[in-house]
C-alpha cells in the first residue's frame, strides 16, 4: 500500500457487495470467506481499493442499508473472524477497504429503535417523533412510488416517527449529541479494526433539516468534521468518500478546508457521462465541466469520485431539466426500467447496447475524467442486469465467475441462490469471468489495461484540469497539465472516425493507451480515432512522482 496520508488520489475502488461476490460455503449467499478466495482476481485486476457495501447484521429489507447493529458481520457472510481475515489478506495484497456506514437512517429492528417506541426517553430523542403528521412540513420522500409519506405509525410508541427513505428506515436525529457520540464510538471501532475509510451514505439528507419542527445542526459540516477527525486520530490515512447528492454549487463545501471528506461521488458528471455515451454527444460531459466547482479550487483539498454505475439506479436527476426529459425519455424508453421518476434501473451494458468497443471507451472516459475512478462489480466483463427481479435489484445480481448455472458464484443449486443470475443474453453462458480470461482482445483484458495505464497517470488527480473545445462534438478531448508533462485523452463516443488536432509545442510524445492512433507534424500532435475509439498521450517527460 502506499503510505502516504493521500493514497486515496492514484486509488482505483472497485465497489462490490459481499452477498452477491462469492459464496465461499454453497449456502447460496456470497461471504467473506467467498470474496477471500477471489483476491488473487481483483489483484490481478489491479484494483486497489475495495468498497463494500454494508456487511452489518440487518433484515436485509434494503440490501443491508437498514442497519440493525453497526458493530457486528451479518451471521449470514461469515465471522468477525473471517472478516478480519479478509482485511489482513487484502492488506497483505496493498489493496485498501472502505466500508459503507449508514448514519442516516437504521432499521427499525435496531435496538436503539425498539428502546425508543417502547418509552426509553433516552433513546426516543434519538428519532424523530409527532403526534400530527398532517401539521408536519410537507416533505416528499427519497423513493416516490414506494413510499407515500416521510411518517410512519408505530403502535407500540403511539406516535409517527420520521423517515426520508423507506417506511422501516426511521431516520436517527443527528443534531442530539448522544447521536452524534454514538456516531463517532461506531467510526472508531471500526477503524480500530483496520479498515481504511467509509463511504457516508445519504451524507445530504442526514445533516437537513428533519422532523416536524425541523431541527438541524447549527452549523451542520461540523458533523462531517467530526467524523474526520474521529477517524484521523486512529490512524491518519483513513478516508472519508461522501454521497453527497446536492447541488453543484454546494458540493465544494464538503472538502471543507481538507478537515471534512477527502472524496465526493460526482453525481453530477455521472449523469452527464452516461447521457453524453448514450446520445453519443460528448458536449453533454462538457457541460458537467461547466457546473461543478473548478477542480484546482477542491485539488488540494480532496477530489471527485468517478464512476459509471452503482449498485443503485441511474440517477439522471443532476441533468438541467431541457436535458434530463429527453435523456429519461430515451434511456428509459422501456417504462419498467424506470425508477423514482428520475432514475433507470439498468447496469452499464445494455445501455450501451452490449457492444465492447463502447463500453471499453466509456471505461476509459470515466478513468480519464479528473479524480479517483469507480468501477462498479461486474462492469469489467460487461453483465447485465435481470428486469424480473423488482426495483434496484435488478442490478444486484451474482458475479458471474463461469459459464455453468450458478455463475461460478456457488456450489449450491441455483434455485438455493439468495438472487439468481442474469437470464438471456447477458446469462454467464455468454458473459463471465473465465472466458474472458482466456482472451487478450476481452473487455476484462482492456479494463485491466485501463486500470494499469490510470494508476501511472498522477496528472488526472495532481495537474491543471481543462475540456480542450474540438469541432466535433463526438469528441471529448481532454488535457492534463502537471510539472514538465501534459497528459491528452482524447474519446470518441460516437460510431463515424474521426481526427482531432491541436497545438502540442513538446516534440516528446507517448502514446499510453488505446486503439486510436497519433501523428507528430512541426508544432501539431493529430489524433485519428475510429468508432468508439480512444487514445491516451503524455507529452514531456514524467517527473518523479511525490505524494
Amino acid at each position: 500500500m502506499t503510505d502516504h496520508p493521500q493514497w486515496y488520489r492514484d486509488a482505483v475502488i472497485y465497489s462490490l457487495d459481499v452477498k452477491t461476490f462469492a459464496d465461499g460455503n454453497g449456502d447460496g449467499i456470497g461471504d467473506f470467506v467467498g470474496l477471500r478466495d477471489r483476491l488473487d482476481y481483483l489483484d490481478d485486476l489491479g484494483v486497489t481499493c475495495l468498497w463494500l457495501l454494508p456487511f452489518y447484521p440487518s433484515p436485509w429489507r434494503d440490501n443491508g442499508y437498514d442497519v440493525a447493529d453497526y458493530y457486528g458481520i451479518d451471521e449470514r457472510l461469515g465471522t468477525m473472524g473471517d472478516f478480519r481475515r479478509f482485511l489482513d489478506e487484502a492488506h497483505d495484497r496493498g489493496m485498501r477497504v472502505l466500508a459503507d456506514m449508514v448514519f442516516n437512517h437504521t432499521s427499525t429492528e435496531h435496538p436503539w429503535f425498539q428502546r425508543a417506541r417502547s418509552g426509553n426517553e433516552e433513546y426516543r430523542d434519538y428519532y424523530l417523533w409527532t403526534d400530527d403528521p398532517e401539521s408536519a412540513p410537507d416533505v416528499q420522500n427519497i423513493f416516490p412510488g414506494e413510499e407515500d409519506s416521510v411518517w410512519t405509525y408505530d403502535e407500540a410508541a403511539d406516535a409517527h416517527y420520521y423517515h426520508q427513505f423507506y417506511h422501516f428506515q426511521p431516520d436517527l436525529n443527528v443534531s442530539n449529541p448522544a447521536v452524534q457520540d454514538e456516531m463517532e464510538r461506531v467510526l472508531r471501532f471500526w477503524t480500530e479494526q483496520g479498515v481504511d475509510g467509509f463511504r457516508i451514505d445519504a451524507a445530504t439528507p442526514m445533516i437537513g433539516p428533519k422532523g416536524a419542527e425541523p431541527v438541524s445542526i447549527d452549523d451542520p459540516h461540523s458533523l462531517f468534521r467530526r467524523m474526520k477527525s474521529t477517524v484521523g486520530d486512529v490512524d491518519e490515512e483513513t478516508v472519508l468518500l461522501a454521497e453527497a447528492d446536492d447541488e453543484p454549487a454546494e458540493l465544494k463545501r464538503y472538502f471543507g478546508t481538507g478537515d471534512e471528506f477527502d472524496l465526493l461521488l460526482s453525481f453530477v458528471s455521472n449523469a452527464h457521462l452516461v447521457w453524453a455515451l448514450v446520445d453519443e454527444n460528448a458536449d453533454h460531459l462538457g457541460e458537467a465541466f461547466d457546473r461543478l466547482p473548478d477542480y484546482d479550487e477542491i485539488v488540494e483539498h480532496g477530489q471527485w469520485a468517478n464512476f459509471l454505475r452503482n449498485f443503485d439506479e441511474l440517477n439522471l436527476g443532476p441533468l438541467p431539466r431541457r436535458e434530463f426529459d429527453r435523456a429519461f425519455e430515451r434511456i428509459g424508453a422501456d417504462p419498467d426500467t424506470r425508477l423514482y421518476g428520475r432514475g433507470v434501473r439498468r447496469r452499464l451494458a445494455p445501455l450501451l447496447d452490449g457492444d465492447p468497443d463502447r463500453i471499453a471507451c466509456a471505461t476509459s472516459l470515466c478513468f480519464a475524467l479528473p479524480g479517483t475512478p469507480v468501477v462498479v462489480a461486474g462492469d469489467e466483463i460487461g453483465m447485465g442486469d435481470e428486469l424480473s427481479l423488482p426495483g434496484r435489484d435488478a442490478v444486484r445480481t451474482p458475479i458471474q465467475w463461469t459459464d455453468d448455472p450458478t455463475g461460478g458464484f456457488s456450489t449450491g443449486d441455483a434455485e438455493t441462490l439468495f438472487r439468481p443470475v442474469v437470464e438471456g443474453e447477458y446469462g454467464p453462458e455468454s458473459v463471465n469471468v473465465a472466458a474472458q480470461r482466456e482472451h487478450p482482445d476481452s473487455l476484462l483484458a482492456r479494463v485491466r489495461e485501463i486500470i494499469a495505464t490510470r494508476k501511472a497517470c498522477p496528472e488526472l488527480s495532481r495537474g491543471e484540469q481543462s475540456v480542450v473545445e474540438t469541432e466535433d462534438p463526438a469528441v471529448f478531448l481532454h488535457r492534463s497539465d502537471w510539472g514538465e508533462t501534459t497528459l491528452l485523452t482524447a474519446h470518441n463516443v460516437g460510431s463515424d472516425p474521426t481526427t482531432v488536432s491541436l497545438d502540442a509545442p513538446d516534440d516528446v510524445v507517448t502514446h499510453l493507451l488505446g486503439p486510436g492512433e497519433y501523428s507528430l507534424d512541426s508544432d501539431t500532435v493529430s489524433v485519428e480515432l475510429g468508432g468508439y475509439e480512444y487514445c491516451w498521450l503524455r507529452l514531456g517527460r514524467p517527473r518523479t512522482r511525490s505524494a
